[in-house]
């Protein structure tokens, strides 16, 4: 059939081969070209019926498969034309039938899904109501175990554990928990109470008791306590239930065994003629005249040991879970007690003796191993009593500086800062004080015992310091620290009171931190040489500073209050006004005196006791307010009559005149504390504002001639007068007049 689908080359038919495709063809060649087709024709004609001839049968089975088809489609058209027919009929469509059976159909499905979802339930619930009815059977019958266990199945399938139930199951199953709920409560009572009749102290003989097997009621006889342990480890209330007899154990057994008195301990065993244990017994023996301070670990040791075993064998029955768990129970109060009635009282009290500990390290060491074997205990961090002993050092520096620290708090609470009426700077023997160098100063201070006694401990402290090992010599520094500490917090809440006042407590405070803050700052030279390499560093400078502005805060505290005493005496002059009136007059002298009395008080007060250079600087800073405020408020009166310019002038003189004594020591301690200084140097040197009174006495009675004169010398303004108090002070004595202009003109233009 390949020359069906071949196309016929034209110019293949022609007997040339040269034509060129746009020339026309001879009328020979067209004779030619047409019988050449027409042999072709037939050639074709000829393959194309023997190809069907041949292929017959194919060909036959093509045309059947398509009448086939014809008819199949003829069908199809039929059935389509009665769908349609259907589906316009005047009747309910197909469609909307079909939907009403799908529907109907879901709907019955749905409700037998139900039908089975709710039979399933029920079963469900019959099982789990069996299953509880099973549990009270069990444990009505004695089977503790098997009650425990379906017990514990119920609790998952009933998801007991769950905080909060789901809205929307059934009710049936909260009515299921609660029942569920009944019974563990049930079973554990039981338990329990088993337990606890298992196991009992008699206090008339001293002993616990432990009873293998008991009966649970009248009918059931028999139980065994290792059985109701066993039930109560499946149902997860043995540690509920061991919890009671651990407690028994440790009031009873073990808090004996760590008291002042030594106890031996002693098993006894009741066994059945099939060897069967049915009872034992731990007798527990005081030995009377053995105080805690003879008591030997050892003994300790081996008693505890005993009833651990006991524990181990009788109520644990050598189950090592059991065991850990009521370790856990009880450990931890055990250790305790351990630590606090036994060991904690042997630490030694001298460094010297540390080295002697190590044989209860020991000890103690080999116990704890003890313990591990029966699981007793199980981890590194249960070794609290070989921790302790491994810290004894530790405990021992701690137990040294509680003590310093109780010592320096008793010192301070029992302090007495009282000086004897008699006493002097000169004064060697002071009851509660005394004269000491100061280590940065070549002057005397006196201080009160406390502080010496205080300084004491702190050296004593720092000697031992350096004579320990690295971690005691730590907790020392720490001591020594806290103790001067204690001084700041002690002595200024106790004397509280005093410190408010003007007195010789408040001085004695000052001179003690003034002491305390050099002999600190000494300690780094005197003793870090010898420190141990780990407490090298640890200095106490900052106390020294801490001390010294402590000191200078309360004696700027005392000069505040000195000044403002004085400033209330002053005020009582009322400003020196109409002083040329008896009464007035009287006022003012009055309060002259008070000054004076004031300032003769202070300085009984603070000569003996401040330094002289301190007292010399305070009393001048007293005194200087004193005269400023004398002189400023004379010199704010505008009017002064001639009667009283020269009471005014009387009650200066009265004033300097009281202060003489008071001035000539001032000097007297300037010259020995400052040699050079004093030759060049006076009494109004220290004290600026004292010339300015003086001279504002002379002016009182002075012409306005002579007052104008000293003003245009630089006299008056090198006493500290400015010329606007010049002319105000002319203003107020002399009456308006030529002169007085002039003067006041002379004085407005000279300028210092």
């Amino acid at each position: 059939m390949d020359v069906l689908f071949n196309s016929i080359n034209v110019r293949d038919l022609l007997s040339s081969h040269d034509l060129d495709d746009s020339s026309p063809l001879s009328a020979p060649d067209l004779r030619l070209l047409i019988d050449r087709l027409q042999v072709r024709s037939l050639d074709i004609k000829s393959k194309v019926h023997n190809y069907i001839l041949s292929h017959n049968d194919e060909f036959s089975n093509l045309f059947s498969r398509c009448s086939d088809a014809i008819v199949n489609s003829e069908k199809l058209s039929d059935q389509v034309s009665n769908l349609v027919n259907l589906l316009s009929s005047d009747r309910k469509p197909i469609d909307v039938q079909v939907k009403e059976t799908v529907d109907e159909i879901r709907s019955k499905c749905g409700e037998l899904k139900e039908k089975k979802d709710a039979l399933g339930l029920v079963e469900v619930v019959v099982k789990l109501s069996r299953e509880l009815s099973v549990v009270e059977d069990d444990l009505v019958a004695g089977k503790v175990v098997e009650a425990a266990e379906v017990l514990t199945e119920l609790k998952v399938a009933l998801r007991v554990t769950e905080d909060c139930t789901e809205e929307s199951e059934p009710v049936v199953f909260g009515l299921l928990r609660k029942k569920w709920t009944e019974c563990f409560e049930e079973i554990q009572q039981v338990l329990v109470k088993f337990v606890e009749k298992a196991v009992k102290f008699d206090p008339q003989t001293n002993s616990v008791c432990v009873k293998n097997t008991m009966s649970m009621n009248d009918d059931i006889q028999g139980i065994e306590l290792c059985t109701v342990l066993k039930a109560m480890h499946v149902v997860g209330i043995l540690d509920y239930g061991l919890a009671k007899v651990a407690d028994l154990m440790t009031r009873h057994v073990i808090t004996p065994a760590v008291g002042s008195i030594s106890h031996s301990f002693s098993v006894e065993e009741q066994k059945l003629d099939s060897g069967d244990i049915t009872e034992a017994v731990l007798r527990i023996t005081p030995l009377t005249g053995t105080q805690v301070e003879n008591m030997d670990a050892e003994n300790i040791y081996s008693g505890i040991s005993v009833v651990i075993q006991f524990i181990f064998n009788y109520i644990c029955f050598q189950n090592s879970s059991w065991m850990q768990l009521f370790g856990r129970l009880t450990w931890p109060h055990m250790s305790e007690l351990i630590i606090s009635n036994f060991l904690s009282k042997i630490v030694p009290d001298d460094a010297s003796k540390l080295s002697d500990f190590q044989t209860i390290r020991q000890l103690t060491s080999e116990f704890e191993t003890s313990l591990k074997e029966v699981m007793f205990i199980s981890s590194e961090k249960d070794e609290r009593l070989t921790n302790f002993t491994d810290n004894v050092e530790v405990h021992f520096a701690t137990r040294k500086k509680v003590e310093i620290l109780a010592t320096a708090r008793d010192l301070l609470l029992h302090s007495n800062f009282k000086l004897p009426k008699e006493y002097t700077r000169k004064s060697e023997d002071i009851k509660s004080g005394g004269n000491v160098d100061l280590l940065f100063s070549s002057e005397r201070c006196s201080v009160s015992e406390t502080a010496l006694q205080l300084l004491e401990l702190v050296h004593q402290t720092l000697k031992d310091v350096c004579l320990s090992s690295p971690t005691v010599a730590l907790e020392f520094c720490h001591a020594a620290r806290d103790a001067l500490l204690l001084y700041e917090a002690v002595i200024p809440v106790k004397l509280e009171r005093q410190l408010d006042g003007i007195n010789q407590v408040s001085v004695l405070i000052h001179n003690d931190c003034l002491f305390l803050s050099q002999e600190i700052l000494g300690l780094k030279f005197e003793y870090q040489s010898d420190f141990p390499t780990s407490v090298k560093e640890a200095v106490f400078i900052d106390l020294g500073i801490r001390y010294k502005l402590m000191a200078e805060e309360i004696l700027q505290r005392q000069i505040q209050l000195v000044k403002h005493n004085l400033m209330e005496a002053i005020d009582g002059a009322d400003g020196f006004q109409n002083t040329h009136q008896p009464k007035r007059y009287e006022s003012a002298k009055f309060s002259i005196d008070q000054v004076a009395f004031i300032l003769e008080k202070v300085r009984i007060i603070w000569e003996p006791l401040l330094l002289p250079l301190t007292y010399k600087q305070s009393m001048c800073t007293v005194v200087e307010a004193v005269c400023s405020r004398m002189t400023k408020d004379i010199l704010q009166l505008d009017d002064i009559a001639a009667e009283e310019t020269l009471q005014i002038q009387r009650l200066i003189h009265m004033l300097l005149e009281n202060l003489s004594s008071l001035l000539e020591s001032l000097v007297g301690i300037n010259q020995t504390t400052k040699p050079q200084e004093a030759l060049s140097s006076s009494i109004d040197d220290l004290i600026p504002p004292l010339p300015q009174l003086r001279v504002l006495a002379d002016m009182l009675d002075m012409p306005l001639k002579s007052i104008t004169a000293s003003w245009e010398s630089g006299e008056l303004a090198k006493c500290g007068y400015t010329s606007s108090e010049v002319k105000d002070f002319i203003r107020a004595i002399f009456t308006d007049s030529p002169l007085r202009k002039e003067c006041l003109w002379r004085i407005e233009n000279i300028k210092f």
